[in-house]
């Protein structure tokens, strides 16, 4: 320094700051030096020179360190910038870390005490909140991940989370985008956010992962959709570590982009402190210290950021709820004004009224600027709707029940008709007592008029911004059906709503239908945008919880100023609405009556003739056409093994079948197949690489209390079901989605059952031999479906063949599969077609399907078994009998009996053998005997009869005959005793004794 001195001319300039430290004792009462420079400047050189003081409290900050075993931590101080200062405050030992403040305070780390925050300001006390999205705050991480399936690899590096100022933004592309924030909470606390999902074509989850890596239920994680409303969604949060994750997921199969998931107001509650109070945002404001959050400003107010009040805005100057800003007032023109109707009065006028559309923001005073037309002008009344008379009070009353009338007058319905319930509205003198008009902004419904009556129609008034939306709801109590309709469970449909409607739109307008339970939960139906002449549209009910319909018109997405653009609704008009009114009557049967109607409609199995009103009987086996129950073609006979539901509305079949096959009856029992079946396809891909699979649910027979095939949307709350024999949905895999499966886009393929059979055709409906090569020498048992629903490209329906095979081996129930040319089960999108293998397949076992087996004689025992005959191609029917017991006889005991007959036969012959020759003995006696008499007296002359006839002559043998002895008493008679002269002693008998005995 000295030697620049001695250089020449030169400057130099020093400065010196002194302050009080509140760290170092006072020196003199004037403070210590804090800084000091000095700088020289001269022609050849500058130089400038600081020497550091002691740190001043600007120059850091304090922080608590972590926490220890005990609950303890240490307030330490941390220097802003490096190397700036010297002299930190020694650690002092803080705050247990349990401590904490309430809402409205924050922590003051000198004092580490609570102190309420100052007006202008707010806190969360124990939370901190996130309402502005300028940019990515301090914390947050979004990044996208890459997709790599197999051969497929996209690349999602650049789909993250986008700020938007007041929120931030989702990716709209193929690809999975996580947002994520820590957050370390020393007691239970919470997580809220507000949310804006239009699209279901985007997957969207929010889950909480913790210290232990365990995440939220996978149930718990899909957000249910919002279409026209901002939502909000709290969760739970345990103590300790916590990491969010909001998760988006892009799936759709057409080219169009998807709408963007929006977030905003994120709040997190459970944290031990907050250090600091947060500005109020413009727009808003706090007026007194200690607040918990910022109160909105009024309409043509506004204020700036850290307001402790709103500021009124200049007369010609205007600005909505929570605005930042004033407006220019616009001259008032005709789009800010609109027109109503008075109530008619007794003598049928009503006046036109014409009002400013409140807020009013436009000027009156403003060059151009129109003026609000003259309200009195009398008008004739419309009539009233159909099934309303008008009364002596001018107000338009229902028709009683069991009446009919055109908007004049209640006439009765005549005998062999009904009334035809609902409501129809084509005249708008006031706004019915079933529907309710309103304005939605942003985040709530104002009960300003979005719709008014205008006598022919009911239109759109002009609102406060264009990107409100003007709300029409009609709520009815639900629906009932005509006697004269035929109920049965095949058919869905309940109700039908059309409305006449008409859009002009010169920015990009849309007008919103929407169906559902309640204003709240609604789901769009369909949408018209832009500029849309006078038209109707029809929408099907077929569900009796829709009992809330909704037109909701919005001029454009932007926030601007309102405009011209309008919708209006002609005419209004929803059948079978319980407690409705009636228009006509229709005609019905005149065979009974009901409690609650003049006519019922045709029994079960019956159809009306035309122009008669009565009903007749349809031929067995045959089901009513339920768009047609007129005439004798109203009754379609049933297909083949198929037989009519009890309400006649299809034909259904009870899972048994008998076949002739070869010669023999097959009987078959699907029943174990009956329960609903599910099966999945080869999975598939999307243009970006994003994997995907058909399912399959099949419920293949039974009555009408069967359980019916479902397929169900679930990527939403608002959860939509199909139901039939067949359907499919598209299938997202558990990796993308993290747990658990989603199921999407459901459709019926087949509703109604055309028949069971062998045939490989039935009803234009073929299932080819050569798709399913078969192995068996079983017929295949196919059963054939038909679907209603009609599409584009299946005009006449889509149809499905599920063909049964007999396969023994097959114990699963779900051994479906497809083509092997179409892995989907189709080839043209319309016709499915499947085989279905099981054991359940084959035919009912029967007798010739086991034969016996007989075992030999074992100690008196013989066995009986029965087994199946193999190859076994049969189940369930006749169960094999249980093997039989039965006594035998041995071959020793035939033995013994074969020896004790012979010794009795040889007896037996012997015995016979002595007797014939005893009886030749005999014989020959009587023959000599007889010679020798002839020889002696053979010239002598016969001779009287005598007492003295030779023993063993006629005589005797005459005796032998008369007296009929018995064959042993003969035995015993040639076997009697001889005398001693070698003659037999034969009694002698008298010719008398011979009579008697003759006698």
């Amino acid at each position: 320094m000295e030697n620049i001195l001695r250089g020449g001319p030169f400057v130099l300039c020093c400065s010196f700051l002194l302050t009080i430290n509140p760290v170092l004792p006072h020196v003199g009462g004037l403070g210590v030096l804090y800084k000091s420079s000095c700088c020289l400047i001269s022609p050849q050189v500058a130089f400038c020179q600081v020497w550091i003081g002691t740190c001043w409290f600007s120059d850091y900050h304090f922080e608590y360190t972590d926490c220890d075993v005990l609950g303890s931590r240490w307030r330490v101080a941390i220097p802003n910038k490096p190397d700036t200062c010297t002299g930190l405050p020694d650690p002092v030992k803080g705050t247990h870390c349990t401590f904490s403040c309430k809402e409205g305070e924050y922590l003051d780390m000198k004092t580490q005490e609570c102190q309420k925050c100052a007006a202008g300001t707010y806190s969360l006390g124990t939370g901190v909140a996130f309402d502005e999205w300028d940019s990515l705050p301090a914390g947050f991480i979004s990044h996208g991940i890459n997709m790599d399936l197999g051969d497929m690899y996209t690349n999602c590096t650049n789909s993250t989370w986008t700020p938007k100022g007041d929120y931030i933004a989702s990716n709209m592309d193929e690809c999975s985008s996580a947002l994520s924030y820590a957050v370390s909470l020393k007691q239970p606390g919470s997580v809220s956010f507000q949310y804006f999902y239009p699209d279901t074509n985007i997957f969207f989850e929010f889950y909480v992962q913790n210290d232990q890596c365990q995440s939220t239920d996978f149930q718990s994680r899909l957000m249910k959709s919002s279409e026209s409303d901002w939502d909000s969604h709290n969760v739970q949060l345990n103590s300790g570590n916590n990491v969010l994750f909001w998760r988006t997921t892009g799936f759709s199969l057409s080219n169009n982009a998807p709408k963007p998931v929006l977030l905003k107001n994120i709040a997190i509650s459970g944290v031990a402190y907050t250090s600091e109070c947060f500005h109020c945002k413009p727009g808003t404001y706090s007026a007194e210290p200690g607040a918990a959050r910022c109160a909105p400003c009024p309409a043509n107010t506004y204020s700036n950021k850290g307001a402790t009040a709103c500021q009124d805005c200049d007369k010609e100057k205007y600005s909505g709820i929570g605005s930042g800003t004033c407006q220019q007032r616009p001259p008032c023109t005709a789009n800010d004004y609109f027109y109503t109707h008075t109530p008619c009065d007794s003598a049928g006028q009503t006046q036109l009224m014409y009002k400013w559309i409140e807020p009013k923001f436009c000027s009156e005073t403003a060059e151009g600027a129109v003026e609000l037309p003259a309200s009195g002008e009398k008008q004739t009344c419309p009539p009233c709707n159909p099934g309303f008379l008008s009364s002596n009070s001018s107000v338009c009353k229902p028709c009683t029940k069991g009446s009919y009338s055109n908007g004049t007058e209640c006439s009765k319905c005549p005998v062999g008709t009904e009334p035809v319930v609902g409501f129809e509205y084509k005249w708008w003198n006031r706004m019915p007592s079933n529907m309710r008009s309103s304005v939605y902004i942003v985040l709530c419904y104002d009960v300003m008029t979005g719709w008014e009556v205008a006598g022919e129609y009911i239109y759109t008034t002009p609102g406060d911004l264009d990107s409100d939306y003007m709300m029409l709801t009609l709520t009815v109590p639900g629906y009932s059906l005509a006697y004269s309709v035929e109920k049965n469970n095949e058919r869905a449909e309940f109700s039908k709503i059309t409305f006449v409607f008409e859009t002009k739109c010169t920015a990009d307008c849309r007008l919103y239908f929407m169906a559902g339970l309640n204003e709240r939960n609604n789901a769009v139906v369909e949408s018209w945008s832009g500029t849309n002449g006078k038209q109707s549209y029809s929408y099907l009910i077929k569900s009796n919880f829709t009992v809330s319909f909704t037109w909701s018109f919005q001029r454009t997405e932007a926030y601007t100023t309102y405009s011209s653009d309008f919708a209006k609704i002609y005419s209004v008009h929803i059948t079978n609405v319980i407690d409705g009114v009636a228009s006509e009557c229709r005609q019905c049967a005149l065979d009974s009556s009901h409690k609650d109607s003049a006519c019922v409609p045709c029994p079960s199995g019956h159809y009306m003739l035309k122009g008669t009103g009565m009903c007749k009987s349809c031929l067995p086996n045959t089901f009513i056409r339920p768009e047609q129950p007129l005439g004798e073609e109203a009754c379609i006979p049933c297909g083949p093994n198929t037989s009519s539901n009890k309400a006649r509305s299809s034909c259904v079949s009870d899972c048994t079948l008998a076949v002739q096959y070869k010669g023999e009856t097959l009987r078959y029992n699907f029943s174990p197949l009956a329960n609903v079946t599910h099966f999945e396809s080869s999975p598939r891909f999307t243009s970006k690489g994003l994997r995907y699979i058909h399912q399959f649910s099949v419920g293949l027979c039974g009555t009408e209390g069967r359980a019916l095939a479902s397929c169900v949307d679930n990527v939403t709350d608002t959860t939509k079901e199909v139901n039939g024999y067949v359907c499919q949905s598209i299938i997202m895999p558990s990796e993308v989605r993290g747990q658990s499966v989603v199921s999407s886009q459901p459709f019926t393929i087949g509703s109604t059952l055309i028949g069971v059979t062998t045939e490989s055709t039935l009803d234009h409906i073929s299932s080819s031999e050569n798709s399913f090569p078969a192995d068996s020498y079983l017929p295949d048992v196919i059963f054939y479906y038909r679907a209603r629903e009609t599409t584009q490209a299946c005009k006449n329906g889509r149809s499905a063949s599920i063909r049964l095979r007999c396969d023994p081996t097959v114990t699963a129930m779900d051994q479906l599969t497809a083509p092997s040319k179409c892995s989907e089960g189709t080839c043209d999108g319309c016709s499915f077609h499947f085989l279905w293998r099981s054991q359940h397949a084959c035919p009912l076992c029967s007798e010739r399907n086991y034969k016996e087996i007989v075992s030999a004689c074992t100690e008196g025992i013989q066995r009986t078994t029965y087994v199946w005959q193999q190859p076994l191609r049969c189940t369930g029917g006749v169960p094999l009998p249980a093997p039989r017991i039965s006594a035998c006889v041995t071959l020793a005991f035939w033995l013994k009996f074969g020896a004790s007959i012979g010794t009795l036969a040889a007896v037996l012959l012997i015995a016979i053998s002595c007797y014939f020759w005893k009886r030749t003995r005999k014989l020959e006696y009587k023959y000599s005997k007889l010679m020798m008499n002839a020889g002696e007296k053979e010239c002598d002359l016969p001779a009287a009869d005598s007492c003295a006839i030779m023993e063993g002559e006629d005589a005797e043998d005459d005796l032998i005959y008369l007296t009929k002895k018995s064959f042993f008493t003969k035995i015993k008679s040639f076997s009697r005793e001889r005398t001693s002269d070698g003659f037999d002693s034969v009694p002698l008998k008298s010719s008398s004794g011979m009579e008697m005995e003759m006698n």
